[in-house]
Parts: C-alpha cells; structure tokens; sequence
C-alpha cells in the first residue's frame, strides 16, 4: 500500500523515468539469454555444416579409394537439349578427356527419359561430336525445381532457390574433386565449395540478371520478361527494380566463390565482372562452333536462284523472339508481288530444338501465327533435326537470320556465317561486338533491331547483285575461322590448367 501511495505521489516525468528504467532493466535480463541462445545456434549450425562436410568428405574419400583417381563433374541439368550450350558441354569433355587420361568425368542431368548412352548419341548426331571415352551420368530426378514454368512470379528467385535444392541433389549423390558448373546456375557454386570441399569453377553463357534487364525495367520497356501489366505501373516497375537489386547483390556473392570463371563473349565479360568483381579469376573462351563442320557448303553466286531461303537456328525459347522473325518476314512478303521475285520466290526456315512442353507449346503458337498472319505456307519449322539435315537447310539457304535482343554470342550467327551464308542479327550483345564485324576492313553482314528494320535489311540484301553478296559470305566465312572447336580447345585446357593442376592423381 505504502509502495502504491508512493508512487502515486510521483510526477508524470518521474513515472515516465521510473517506467523506463523498468523496461531497461528487464531487458537487461533477458539479454544475456538472447545472446547465449544466439551463440548456441551459431555453434549448432557451424558443427552442422561441418558435419555435413565431414560426411561429404568421407563419401569423396571412399570413391578415390575406390577408383583411384579424381573427378570432374559438370552440372548440366538439360544436356539432352541439343543448344549451344551442350555444345560447350562435350567439347570441353572431349577436350579434358584428350589432355587427361587419368581422370574421370561425371554429368549431372536430369534427364530421365533417356539412358547415357542415348545422349552422347544425341551428341554425335546433332554436334557431330564423339567422346574418346565413355563418362558417368548422374540423373536428378528433381529438374522440375529449376523449371520457369514453376515459378510464374519471382522467377529468377524461385529457380535460383530450386538450383540450390537441385545441386544439393546432386551433391549428395556424387561428390567430385573438381566441380564445373556449365549451365549458370550459380547459386551451386557455394554448395559445392563450402559443403562438399570441391574446387569450383563455372562457364557462363548468360548472367542470370544484367544490367541491361535492370535498365529495361527502370525505362519501363514491355518485354517478355517485363510484361505490360508491370511496364505500365510506376509502382510494380519500382518494386521489380529493388527485387531485381537485391537478387543482383546475392547473384554476385554466389558467383563470386568460383576458383574459375570462363565467359563466352565481350557482352558476357562486361556483365560478370560488374557483378561477380573477380577480374583475375575472369576469362574469355569463345564458345565452340563447328566452324570446319560447314566449311564444305559450296560458296558460289546465286544470282539463278528461283527461291531464296531464310535460315533461322536457335532453341525455342522466349528470348529468342521468334515473333519478330515470322512479322518482319510477314513484312517483307507483303512488299513483293506474286511471280518472279514475289511471294513464292522467298520462304523462312525456323530450326531449333525444344528443351520441354513448354518450348513445344511455343511452337504451336509461332504457328497458329504464321496461320492468322497469312503466311504458314511459307514458314517450315524444322524440330531436333540431325546434323546432316542441318548442313542441308544451310546449304539451300541465302540469308541467316538471328533476332535476340542482346544474345550473350550466338553460335547459330558464327554457323551460318561459316557455311557462307548473309548473316542478318540483332545489334545488340555478342553478334554486335564479337561476331558480326568487319573483317580485314571487308562487311561480314547486317544488324537490325526491330520489325521495319530487319525487313528493310532483307529486302537490302536480296537486292545487292550476285556478286557483292558472295564477296560478304567469303570475308563472313573467313572471319569466323577464331570460333573453331581447336581454338576453343586452346583456351579451355589453358584456362582450366590452374584447377586440374590442384587435382591429386
């Protein structure tokens, strides 16, 4: 009572003062649990991860103890897809495999329709590429996690998540000495060096995030992957750019725990070294084409042609833009009359290969447009063709045709251009500063940037005499000689040399 009393004849400041220091003294107490908690987490989770560690490390141990000898894995989740990339994928190896004969070489797909032996057939059917000897796969069964279609929002997020789940997979199935990611998912790389011990290095083919996406985002530009419903609200727009901020700064934390960093183009190098900033880990190795491979398509005039053809190479993706291929094609027919030089003197050929149903069912969309367009009797659409069939459509055709809005290479370009054919690409990314540029002061070909562009570029080339065009397709073929599988090998055994050098044989 005297307590109640006393307080009650207390001051309003002198309450206020009183309370406080009741807060801060119960704080006080709790405190010192917080921070032993704190620290008992800390210490449960470092004896966790070295647990795991130790548990990884001893299944690594016990397989060198049982094969005698190290190995280097490479993460492809989609090796099957028949791309550039897995073009990459089995020349390195075959590379590897030439230099290093004691070492053994792991894949890790997720391809599960298919047997091993089934994709190094694909291999050599569609790359014309055949391994000196035979190598393990390691199938995943949850590829699913790393698939767009799963995340609807937040894609890049969502992926990058399923890439760790995915690689944990993948670690926990096979630990190798020397892990390569070879398809971008950089968020595998910590998993691998701080769990599974590995020494790390990665090929990047395209950034996850770039600048550039960050600028499309900030101009509100609709693309497809910046859709209208988000271009059109200033807040959607702002809130896209933080996320994508935010994911940059953990892409570039992921990326920079490789031992190796490989990059296939100038575009490519300016964006991870922006975002991973390990310059001296960082390199250039043009990706391979099969430069020799085209080289017996014939190089003559083809004034006499009845039908030109327009080549198109590149998998069915988003980013692709197929679309603006079949328009600006809908746009150059609409300008010719029927007859000689006409309509049916002209036809677009779409060659690519479908990684999933999703890429199918894009397909059947290009085509029910070709259909409303007018045009599906002058658009073919050639599926997972074989080599030969390749170097056939090549053959036959007058003009290469490539639309990407900033194609981290383009190893389609550097293949037309090989097999002598005017290459017409997007004036953006690796086309523009590494492939489609003057060669000994002499034209390699044409860029274009939207629909009338790419229609104007077509009608330009188709009007040039016989003669000019064939002197454009010898200095296009001559200048691509520098993509070669050989001197892709040259600078993929000098870059990786460090890393195979730390493996103990």
């Amino acid at each position: 009572m005297c307590c109640q009393i006393s307080f009650g004849k207390m001051s309003g400041h002198d309450q206020l003062v009183h309370c406080l220091c009741e807060i801060t003294r119960l704080l006080w107490k709790l405190l010192l649990p917080l921070v032993f908690l704190c620290v008992l987490l800390i210490a449960v989770l470092v004896l966790l991860v070295l647990g795991v560690r130790l548990w990884l490390q001893s299944s690594r141990n016990a397989r060198r103890a049982r094969d005698g000898r190290p190995t280097v894995a490479f993460f492809h989740p989609y090796c099957n897809a028949g791309g550039g990339g897995e073009r990459v994928l089995w020349c390195a190896i075959r590379a590897l495999q030439n230099r290093y004969v004691d070492i053994n070489f792991v894949v890790y797909t997720g391809d599960l329709g298919v047997t091993g032996q089934q994709i190094l057939e694909g291999a050599r059917r569609r790359f014309n590429i055949v391994l000196p000897r035979p190598i393990q796969f390691v199938f995943l069964r949850h590829r699913l996690l790393v698939e767009p279609g799963l995340f609807p929002h937040f894609t890049l997020l969502g992926q990058s998540v399923g890439s760790i789940f995915l690689g944990w997979e993948a670690l926990t199935e096979f630990v190798p000495d020397l892990y390569i990611d070879s398809m971008g998912y950089a968020f595998t790389l910590p998993l691998f060096r701080y769990l599974g011990g590995c020494s790390v290095g990665s090929y990047v083919h395209y950034p996850t995030i770039s600048t550039d996406m960050l600028s499309v985002v900030r101009e509100r530009n609709p693309r497809f992957n910046n859709p209208d419903y988000v271009s059109n609200s200033l807040f959607l727009s702002a809130f896209k750019v933080v996320y994508y901020c935010l994911f940059a700064l953990l892409y570039g934390m992921a990326g920079s725990c490789s031992d190796l960093i490989m990059v296939n183009s100038s575009w490519t190098l300016d964006h991870i070294l922006s975002l991973w900033r390990a310059p001296n880990r960082t390199s250039v190795v043009y990706p391979p084409c099969d430069v020799s491979g085209f080289l017996d398509v014939p190089l003559e005039e083809d004034g006499d042609r009845k039908c030109h053809s327009i080549v198109s190479i590149g998998q069915f993706r988003p980013e692709k833009d197929h679309r603006l291929q079949i328009k600006a094609f809908k746009r150059v027919l609409d300008r010719r009359r029927e007859g000689l030089g006409g309509r049916e003197a002209l036809k677009l050929v779409l060659i690519g290969g479908c990684r999933d149903q999703q890429d199918e069912d894009r397909v059947l969309m290009l085509r029910g447009l070709c259909q409303e367009l007018g045009i599906g009797d002058r658009v073919e659409f050639k599926l997972n063709i074989s080599f030969e069939e390749l170097k056939r459509e090549m053959g036959e055709a007058t003009i290469g045709l490539h639309t990407m809005w900033n194609e981290h290479f383009g190893i389609g370009v550097v293949e037309c251009m090989a097999a002598g054919k005017v290459m017409l690409a997007h004036k953006s990314g690796g086309p523009k500063l590494d492939i489609v540029v003057p060669y000994e002061g002499g034209q390699t070909g044409f860029l274009a940037d939207d629909e009338e562009s790419y229609a104007e570029a077509i009608d330009r080339i188709l009007a040039l005499p016989p003669a000019m065009r064939l002197q454009i397709r010898r200095n296009a073929r001559q200048s691509v000689a520098r993509f070669s599988d050989q001197e892709f090998e040259a600078c993929f055994l000098a870059a990786m040399e460090p890393l195979m050098g730390t493996l103990e044989r």
